[in-house]
């Protein structure tokens, strides 16, 4: 009895669990600190320079990367592609944690998050675009918690909840998707009222488009990139579906990557030609803007095809892994990086060590959760109790 107590004791003593729970305990404490000494106590926010990494990152990063929910249910369910079916849960599971982490996220960045609903009581049939795109945000965290359902319905055996929530799979995807549409787009309509504060290479009307089209490829790379992750750590886990599927959605979202990124491209050509911006390109944030463009979005998108027309996999997800950081640069590049570009450097914005403290404990319990979910519940495998495709 005492040499099992030892091996179940030994087998919580791992290093994930061990680096965690430490940046689980200070980020905590840092949660404490901002709830009770207030922003300034935790970051270098400032009239000037309102917004910092917890919008940059886990805001707008946030919901781009959170996209493959909405990219992945609509290529299955409206678009017939049962190939990729064994990708659904898993990205639906990322695209429903990556939201509900932004929601957490956005309660540390506003001053008194407990106002939060108040747009939504007193100010009905506002116009604002900030509203627009929490009022998405909420919306669709509620359809991905619903698409999400039946994998813990099926754990806790409640099998007619559980087929009502599949018969709702429609519906939902196309909600979805067009709430998709609406708010990620709108994340970059929100900087189109700061035309004399972003940098001009990075300012154009095409914004909108440019944060919809982005997310697309972000979402297809987050798929891919996952898929990497758990098929590592988590292929115990995995029926045979899930591990003889896993090339086919390599190869098929690679593909998708790589045409979605040439067009990404091609509108960002246009608008550079359409603000008469070449000229900038000599400049040193000129320099870094062909960085993003060329490293980003250019050498992705040539990758991503040498890699489907060889059958390499490996450089495929090579090649999701640089694209997501890729989606993150420009997030923070248009957020940060060239926002209030022509501030003094004095005044010019830089996270404080506390915030990127607590946006490291975000995505701490994101990966907590997820492992908790797909060790658990059947993500990465079909329920033996339920034979439909679903």
């Amino acid at each position: 009895m005492s040499e099992d107590t030892g091996a179940v004791r030994e087998s919580y003593l791992t290093a994930f669990n061990v680096i965690a729970g430490a940046i689980v305990v200070v980020g905590l404490i840092l949660t404490a600190l901002r709830f009770t000494k207030g922003l300034g106590a935790v970051t270098n926010l400032s009239h000037n320079n309102p917004w910092g990494i917890w919008i940059g990152f886990d805001l707008l990063a946030g919901v781009a990367l959170a996209a493959g929910g909405y990219v992945t249910s609509a290529a299955v369910y409206i678009f017939g592609m049962k190939r990729y079916h064994s990708a659904v849960r898993s990205a639906v599971l990322t695209g429903f944690l990556g939201y509900a982490l932004v929601v957490v996220a956005l309660n540390y960045d506003v001053g008194q998050p407990w106002r939060l609903p108040y747009p939504f009581i007193m100010q009905q049939g506002t116009t604002s675009v900030l509203f627009e795109v929490g009022a998405c945000v909420l919306l669709y965290l509620i359809v991905l918690f619903i698409e999400f359902t039946p994998a813990p319905l099926e754990w806790l055996g409640l099998k007619k909840a559980r087929n009502l929530a599949v018969k709702l799979t429609m519906v939902l995807t196309i909600f979805g998707v067009i709430l998709s549409t609406l708010h990620q787009s709108s994340l970059g309509a929100l900087f189109l009222i700061a035309p004399a504060k972003l940098h001009p290479l990075w300012y154009s009307p095409y914004l909108p488009i440019y944060f919809f089209v982005s997310s697309i490829i972000a979402g297809l790379s987050m798929v891919m990139f996952e898929s990497t992750l758990t098929h590592r750590y988590f292929s115990h886990k995995m029926d045979v579906v899930h591990l003889q599927e896993k090339d086919e959605v390599t190869l098929g979202f690679g593909k998708a990557a790589a045409w979605v990124l040439a067009g990404y491209f091609m509108i960002k050509v246009v608008g550079l030609s359409a603000g008469d911006n070449w000229r900038l390109l000599g400049t040193g944030y000129g320099v870094w803007f062909l960085v993003e463009l060329l490293g980003f979005v250019a050498l992705p998108c040539f990758l991503f095809a040498v890699g489907v027309r060889e059958g390499n996999r490996k450089l495929i997800r090579w090649t999701a892994a640089l694209t997501v950081v890729g989606v993150m640069v420009n997030r923070l590049n248009v957020s940060l990086v060239a926002f209030n570009w022509h501030l003094p450097q004095s005044e010019r914005y830089f996270p404080r060590w506390t915030e990127i403290g607590i946006s490291i404990f975000l995505v701490t319990l994101g990966l907590i959760a997820f492992r908790f979910i797909v060790t658990r519940m059947p993500i990465l495998y079909a329920h033996k109790d339920y034979e439909d495709p679903h």
